[in-house]
């Protein structure tokens, strides 16, 4: 850890709303609950809520960490947006983690993180592996046999089935996702700090027509 010492992360790429407040090494506070919508409206009551908790307010944090996708379109633009307008609100740096990463953070060795996707598919990356990984958004038989390796280990809700795949062995996060978030955004508050931006891997489920021009509606 640096010295930042109290870090906010949140993270609504899918499916719940998870926020935590970490100092250093210690969870002081957190909050987690399965949403399928409404996360815009139940996000900022979390985040004053988790930090009312520990006795916080936000003129003492020192950073924030937000989840980046892959993952809800929706979702992960209203985290990404609410971190960057707390990190100008309070003047302090935003970190952008990816929950690829954060699944992996932890492991020791190769690791292959996984994440589920619609449609039956699969967000996966590759962590210190022989063959890069990049992310991707993939089907199960879209997945490479041939990836296994010593000792690599496959991480996520996917993770067994993607070992048993590529003949790796399945383990458990090490790290809950707004903990991780945190942790990750706490290393690399040492080093220059982009702004945290979103990490798509498959189109927004609703968007205008790239062909069709906008409908104009006459008020008259």
């Amino acid at each position: 850890m640096t010295d930042a010492s109290l870090i906010l992360s949140f993270d609504t790429s899918g499916p719940w709303l998870e926020v935590l407040l970490l100092s250093r090494q210690e969870v002081l506070s957190q909050h987690s609950s399965d949403m399928a919508k409404g996360q815009a409206e139940a996000l900022f009551p979390a985040l004053e809520d988790v930090l009312s908790s520990a006795g916080a307010e936000w003129a003492n944090l020192d950073a924030i960490g937000v989840g980046t996708g892959p993952g809800n379109f929706t979702g992960i633009r209203i985290s990404v947006s609410a971190a960057r307008g707390l990190a100008l609100a309070l003047d302090i740096p935003a970190v952008g983690v990816s929950i690829l990463e954060a699944v992996a953070f932890g492991q020791d060795g190769p690791v292959l993180a996984t994440r589920d996707a619609p449609l039956g598919q699969l967000y996966v990356q590759g962590f210190g592996t022989r063959r890069p990984v990049a992310p991707a958004l993939l089907t199960m038989d879209a997945i490479d046999p041939a990836l296994g390796e010593p000792g690599l280990v496959c991480v996520g809700p996917a993770a067994e089935a993607v070992a048993e795949r590529i003949g790796a062995t399945a383990v458990a996060p090490k790290h809950a996702t707004a903990s991780a978030i945190a942790r990750i955004a706490a290393k690399r508050m040492s080093g220059e700090i982009a702004a945290p931006a979103p990490l798509y891997l498959k189109p927004a489920d609703a968007a205008p027509s790239r062909e069709a021009p906008p409908v104009i509606l006459d008020d008259a």
